[in-house]
């Protein structure tokens, strides 16, 4: 009797050493494979030769399949060949609408896999230099999409200027002036930021600045999507970033001399 099963898998954030051992081993036996836009082609060469794979990626303004088109394939192919695999940018459950899909295909008894991958929120800046969290700098992340699904812009940004905390802003690059006058009404127009177009691939860019100047830096820079956005103190830690007075190491002094 077949087996009918949807593995989700979790790319990571673009390089193709950065997915999981378990998510090659999983992609290794796919009778089917629907990738997205943001996965590194070169991983469906892990899959069988046989394998059909299928694109199935959404990116602004261009739509190959609606969501509940892939749900419907999901379902499909899972009860047609078995083996479904489910490739996915990033980690799958971050704004990857991962859990939708997998809730789907449960709705149809169809067994179901979750492989996790390494979030392009985290890694990206971590690749970079940048932690998301730095003692004596903030206490905690948000991690934001700059989009919902109605278009507009996420009304936590209006929380999370308000705070201390690290801001992470997925699908945010079209929003970018809105964004940062909001950091602004706030008081935070000198608050450092970092943007990171196509983090962990060889073209990867970053421009980094202030509240105050990033729109026009990263204008001139032509940084496009994806990119993600960092906004928060913990922006200082990168090289480019010219502020002397707050360099790794001497943060680890100040924090050494003070404990």
């Amino acid at each position: 009797m077949k087996k009918h099963k949807l593995t989700l898998i979790g790319a990571g954030p673009g390089d193709i050493e950065l997915i999981s051992l378990k998510g090659l081993k999983a992609l290794s036996k796919a009778k089917v494979l629907l990738y997205d836009a943001l996965v590194n082609e070169e991983i469906l060469a892990f899959a069988p030769k046989k394998a059909l794979k299928i694109y199935v990626g959404k990116r602004s303004g261009n739509h190959r399949f609606t969501q509940d088109q892939i749900n419907q394939l999901i379902v499909d192919y899972a009860l047609m060949y078995g083996q479904v695999v489910r490739l996915k940018g990033g980690d799958s459950f971050v704004f990857g609408r991962g859990a939708e899909e997998i809730a789907y295909a449960q709705g149809f008894g169809i067994e179901t896999e979750v492989i996790p991958g390494i979030s392009s929120a985290i890694s990206v800046p971590e690749l970079q230099g940048i932690p998301l969290t730095m003692r004596g700098l903030n206490e905690s992340f948000w991690i934001i999409t700059g989009t919902t699904k109605a278009g507009k812009l996420s009304q936590d940004i209006e929380l999370a200027a308000q705070s201390s905390a690290t801001s992470v802003i997925l699908m945010g690059m079209k929003k970018l002036q809105h964004i940062a006058d909001i950091y602004a009404y706030h008081g935070q127009e000198n608050t450092p930021v970092a943007i990171i177009e196509n983090g962990s691939l060889p073209n990867e860019k970053i421009v980094v600045g202030q509240v105050k100047d990033i729109y026009q830096k990263a204008k001139q820079a032509n940084m496009a999507a994806p990119a993600i956005i960092v906004i928060g103190q913990v922006v200082k830690l990168h090289p480019l970033y010219q502020e002397k007075a707050w360099n790794f190491k001497k943060i680890v002094e100040l924090d050494f001399i003070k404990n």
